[in-house]
């Protein structure tokens, strides 16, 4: 069962969520297809939540566009510490920037899957990987609720910004764990909650959007992760927020609502985390996974 979604207001419903999410980062890949700029909050410039992201070493050789769609909040392929021929799956790649860079890692011998909902993105991933020429990448459409792979299939799990977006976690880690192989590591980039935010934010489809609406607190994160059967979940904060930084993170409208007190809280309830697990070292069902 879904997890019960108020971000919608009256009538709502995690297909709402959905749909507007969707239809958001659908714009994000059409803006950046033409080398405009767009972001995951307020959709004025990169915010302060995605900018700062990758170094000029690791964009090297890579098409604009792909960092020009990056909705991340920080940067999971550095912190997977990825190896030669491992396979990686990224949850919501968007433009195809992590997977790219992936897949440098993983070198010829590995490869990096990306799996997401929007085929504006995945147009934009796949012309991305063309232009780098990176052949060991695969773009799978699908939901991250309900990945398109075979149990047992992945080294490593990571994901920038995305799995807030989901109104379903639950689903999303038992996934993530199942297509992991014993061992294998959850290694993603999220925003998580410091505090509860308020029912009004909860409300906000643009919130849901920008990344804020649908963060899950620390403990309740880390809680999920051990449900789903993982083990050793951690969470390292890695970036903070302020008031200064509301502009570029909240829609204009949901300023005006919360107020400044209200919006100082909301921002400082939030940060961009890394969120680390890892699945034991057994088998899969009926496979040799030894």
């Amino acid at each position: 069962m879904a997890e019960k979604c108020g971000c919608c207001g009256s009538g709502g419903s995690a297909e709402d969520v959905k749909s507007y999410v969707k239809q958001k980062y659908g714009e994000v890949a059409k803006s950046a297809a033409k080398g405009e700029e767009s972001c995951c909050g307020s959709g004025t410039s990169k915010d302060a939540i995605t900018r700062d992201l990758y170094s000029e070493a690791e964009a090297e050789g890579l098409p604009v566009e792909a960092l020009l769609a990056s909705m991340g909040c920080a940067n999971p392929v550095a912190l997977a510490q990825l190896n030669p021929g491992e396979v990686v799956l990224d949850l919501g790649s968007g433009g195809g920037i992590d997977v790219l860079l992936s897949a440098r890692r993983v070198g010829p011998t590995g490869k990096a899957y990306g799996l997401d909902m929007t085929d504006e993105m995945l147009e934009l991933a796949r012309r991305n990987q063309r232009e780098a020429g990176i052949e060991n990448v695969e773009f799978l459409k699908g939901e991250i609720e309900s990945v398109p792979l075979p149990d047992c299939s992945v080294d490593v799990i990571i994901s920038n910004c995305v799995i807030n977006l989901s109104t379903d976690k639950d689903a999303v880690l038992r996934e993530a764990f199942r297509v992991l192989k014993p061992g294998g590591r959850f290694a993603v980039a999220d925003i998580v909650l410091t505090k509860p935010i308020s029912e009004t934010a909860q409300k906000h489809l643009a919130l849901w959007a920008g990344c804020v609406a649908g963060a899950l607190e620390i403990s309740e994160y880390k809680a999920k992760l051990i449900a789903a059967g993982f083990i050793d979940p951690e969470v390292e904060i890695a970036r903070t927020y302020g008031p200064e930084d509301a502009a570029g993170i909240i829609p204009d409208d949901v300023l005006r609502e919360l107020g400044e007190s209200g919006t100082a809280e909301l921002v400082e309830s939030f940060v961009s985390a890394f969120v680390q697990a890892t699945k034991p070292g057994r088998c899969c069902g009926n496979l040799d996974c030894a």
